[in-house]
């Protein structure tokens, strides 16, 4: 089991990106004066020296056990959700901290009176809005306050708070804005369905599973934490809530999602019919779960909801304040609070083992040998948190030894296939390959990977053929996040790592995963981002594997791929694409210029053969130039992706080792030198002794 290191420690990344952006600094190129020479390779070559004071601005980051980790931000409903929590658990924050998370939701109010799913550019999101009023409202905000009033009336010209989405109604229905009958039916009896029902906990991904688990918890006892009546938002409704009948409508044609709400109305009215020992025994099962799952320091699941819930469950089911679980849940969550001088907000979860292998990454490309202390440090770190227990996972998968990686310091039911295959390409370039002392590790990793490949021939982020659509038709699933099917950005990610292992298009994982990418390739040529904004992302993901494993850059597949990637360059010279992507193809590949997107593009780019197109020179010219006087740069827009069109994320460290990644692949390529990925990988397989693998039915 991996060993958690404690999430209190400040992201020592905070010296670089803790306080407002600093303006951009321009980079000017002495030999660059014309368009013509912004295009020169060797002019650009000769900038890229400047890369050396980006090299040394990033291992003074580096924490002293040997990780990086970098701030996490989301939007304004994790602050405002902590705000509320507080409430509910009756916990005092210490002096201040309440009015300093409630002047960073002011500050990320935009001029609409709204809050966004993203940023300041992102478009009024209802739910998010209720929210943070509300959060504001109990922090002591008067609803006369200019700020509130703008709020108010952008929420009711959106309907009011009836229409937000399934976790507001359930945090309204907590505090008693709303009827608890309102919110869709979850009976804790969901704990006693057997597997091969159509609804099983099995069946929807795992952050799903870890917070309805303790949210069927609440809901058998539907609480409500009492307010004063000035706290209440009974403004923000049209209809008064007493009032309403149901919240979720029949649709047109809609056979399925009717279906669906038609049994939604049934289990309300007779779930009171069910007897009372099955009631108590779901009950007894629930709290069970949760509590096997909150074990270590990262709390359930390692993701706000998840704990937020949790620790709520164990307090309304009598847990003291003393009681272990509780301790450690609200420790966990009060560990997410980034509170510093001008900056304080709540962060969704901790990202320190993806942020220090895509640092690994960037540093070795950048030409840091694997014996260079900093390197030597970060990979041994890496080693130390692999996973060798089992976790959910197991349940399609029990024959296959645990081997993966998690995302944040402690996560070990939960490794993820994106975070193991990255930390393995990094510990490759990191030289792991010249240490035999670690095939062995390295062995079950990569068979733990190949053993997580779906049906379809690709791979998910968590779970093996997790792709019950169905589900996301019932009223709980309006978010269209339960599931966790397969995606071409994870696929590609596990084609790279096997490539690199020197396995080929003839090895079987590979072949399967090439056809489900085949498949998924969109009409314009690039591949839906699901971890990442967006078809930037998921094409660079896709285009670096198959530059690895070797596929002609003349291929039909890759031709439209980079095709479209040139069409998409803004006339500054770099990449930019809008969350809002997810809900209008349209605008794939559209968007404000970002450094982290256009990191991504020009690496795709490169993978393709593209390194002496202007398209690149243009793009690398970019980066050059809009260095910050830190020596790395800055992003203000999300580019992170944790639900599509519902829960974005904004990395603080992408800004930092994407770029220097494509600059630092781009000087090795435009010098006529391998890449640090090129050099380590293997012209022949490495022999793992990868045990026959057999999957349950």
């Amino acid at each position: 089991m991996s060993k958690g290191t404690p999430s209190t420690v400040e992201p020592a990344a905070s010296r670089l990106v803790a306080e407002r952006p600093l303006p951009a600094r321009t980079l000017r190129l002495t030999t660059v004066k014309t368009e013509a020479q912004i295009l020169d390779p060797a002019a650009i070559l000769s900038a890229t020296n400047a890369l050396e004071q980006t090299v040394e601005a990033f291992l003074g980051l580096q924490n002293a056990t040997g990780y990086w980790v970098f701030d996490l931000e989301a939007d304004a409903t994790i602050p405002s959700e902590y705000i509320l929590l507080q409430r509910f658990l009756g916990r005092e924050l210490p002096p201040g901290l309440s009015a300093r998370v409630c002047d960073y939701l002011r500050d990320k109010q935009l001029p609409d009176g709204s809050w966004s799913l993203y940023d300041e550019d992102g478009i009024a999101d209802l739910s998010a809005s209720v929210k943070a009023y509300f959060a504001l409202k109990l922090c002591g905000d008067s609803p006369d306050a200019e700020h509130m009033v703008r709020a108010r009336q952008l929420i009711l010209s959106m309907g009011g708070a009836a229409k937000v989405n399934v976790f507001t109604r359930i945090t309204l229905a907590l505090f008693g804005q709303v009827p608890w009958r309102l919110p869709p039916a979850m009976p804790v009896e969901i704990m006693l369905l057997p597997k091969w029902f159509f609804f099983h906990l099995d069946k929807v991904s795992y952050w799903s599973r870890t917070v309805i688990v303790p949210l069927l918890l609440l809901y058998a006892k539907k609480p409500v934490c009492k307010l004063k009546p000035e706290e209440y938002i009974a403004e923000l409704f049209v209809t008064p809530p007493d009032k309403i009948v149901h919240l979720d409508g029949y649709i047109p044609g809609a056979w399925r999602k009717n279906a669906f709400i038609l049994l939604d109305r049934l289990l309300k009215k007779y779930q009171r019919f069910i007897p009372n020992g099955a009631h108590e025994k779901a009950i007894a099962r629930a709290l069970t779960w949760t509590r096997e799952h909150m074990q270590g320091t990262g709390g359930i699941g390692a993701i706000f909801p998840a704990m937020a819930n949790a620790v709520m469950a164990l307090k309304l089911y009598g847990a003291h304040e003393d009681d272990p679980d509780y301790v450690r849940g609200v420790k966990a969550l009060d560990d997410l609070v980034l509170d510093r001088s001008g900056n304080t907000f709540v962060q969704p979860c901790v990202s320190p083992i993806w942020d220090t292998c895509l640092m690994l990454s960037a540093l070795t490309e950048a030409g840091l040998a694997p014996d260079h202390e900093r390197i030597k440090k970060g990979a041994d770190w890496l080693w130390s948190q692999q996973v060798f227990v089992s976790g959910d996972w197991a349940g399609k998968a029990p024959e296959i030894e645990p081997g993966g990686w998690a995302f944040q310091f402690e996560n070990a039911l939960y490794p993820d296939l994106d975070d193991t295959a990255m930390v393995l390409m990094a510990l490759m370039r990191a030289g792991c390959m010249d240490d035999e002392s670690r095939l062995g590790d390295l062995a079950k990793a990569v068979n733990w990977l190949i053993g997580l490949q779906s049906s379809d021939g690709g791979f998910a982020a968590f779970d093996i053929d997790n792709n019950y659509l169905y589900l996301n038709d019932i009223p709980f699933a309006d978010h269209g996040a339960l599931l966790d099917p397969s995606t071409s950005d994870l696929t590609a990610r596990c084609i790279e790592v096997l490539a690199m292992l020197g396995f080929g298009r003839d090895f079987a994982p590979i072949a399967k995963g090439l056809e489900f990418l085949r498949k998924e390739q969109e009409e314009f040529g690039g591949w839906f981002g699901r971890w990442g904004v967006n078809y930037i992302y998921g094409t660079w993901s896709v285009l670096s594997a198959l530059g690895t494993l070797g596929e002609d850059p003349r291929s039909p597949m890759v031709r439209r791929a980079v095709d479209w990637l040139k069409s998409c360059q803004n006339e500054d010279g770099g990449w930019g694409e809008t969350c809002y992507s997810y809900n209008d193809k349209r605008l794939a590949g559209r968007g404000a210029t970002t450094p982290s997107q256009t990191a991504w593009a020009l690496l795709g780019l490169l993978a393709a053969g593209e390194t002496h197109s202007p398209e690149v020179a243009r793009g690398v010219a970019y980066l050059l130039h809009t260095r910050n006087f830190q020596g790395g740069w800055d992003e203000r827009h999300y580019t992170g992706t944790g639900f599509p069109r519902v829960f974005y994320l904004r990395y603080h460290g992408y800004a930092q080792f994407f770029p220097l990644w494509a600059l630092s692949v781009y000087r090795r390529k435009i010098a006529g030198k391998p890449t640090r990925q090129q050099e380590v990988t293997r012209s022949r397989p490495l022999t793992l002794h990868l045990p026959a693998l057999h999957r349950k039915a």
